[in-house]
């Protein structure tokens, strides 16, 4: 099993939510963070003023798939999140050694 963490920006949430569901993918957590990578923020004019905001806001998803899974949720999760700016974000795969279903006890792929 395979966690697959995306990093997003905040709009493109619904796209990506929709592209793994129409996968079959039903279980994801959805995390407010804020971050920043090549960009380094922008600035912005507040009361005339000029602010350098540095952390922007994103949308961390988590999902666990079996390994055979991967490529076609990684794949449209970056067409969904996809917009041709920077700052579009990052994809994560991580090894998963096990998972417990807490309600009835399931393990390994039968709990995802």
């Amino acid at each position: 099993m395979k966690k697959i963490e995306a990093i997003v920006k905040p709009h493109k949430l619904e796209a990506v939510k929709e592209a793994v569901t129409a996968l079959g993918v039903f279980g994801m957590t959805v995390t407010e963070v804020k971050g920043y990578g090549r960009q380094k923020g922008h600035t912005e004019q507040y009361r005339g003023a000029e602010i350098l905001v540095e952390f922007l806001p994103k949308m961390k998803i988590e999902i666990v798939v079996p390994d055979a899974r991967v490529p076609a949720v990684t794949d449209a999760i970056r067409r969904a999140a996809m917009t041709n700016s920077i700052g579009d974000g990052k994809i994560f795969i991580q090894n998963i050694e096990g998972a417990i279903r807490i309600r009835t006890g399931e393990t390994g792929e039968e709990a995802i």
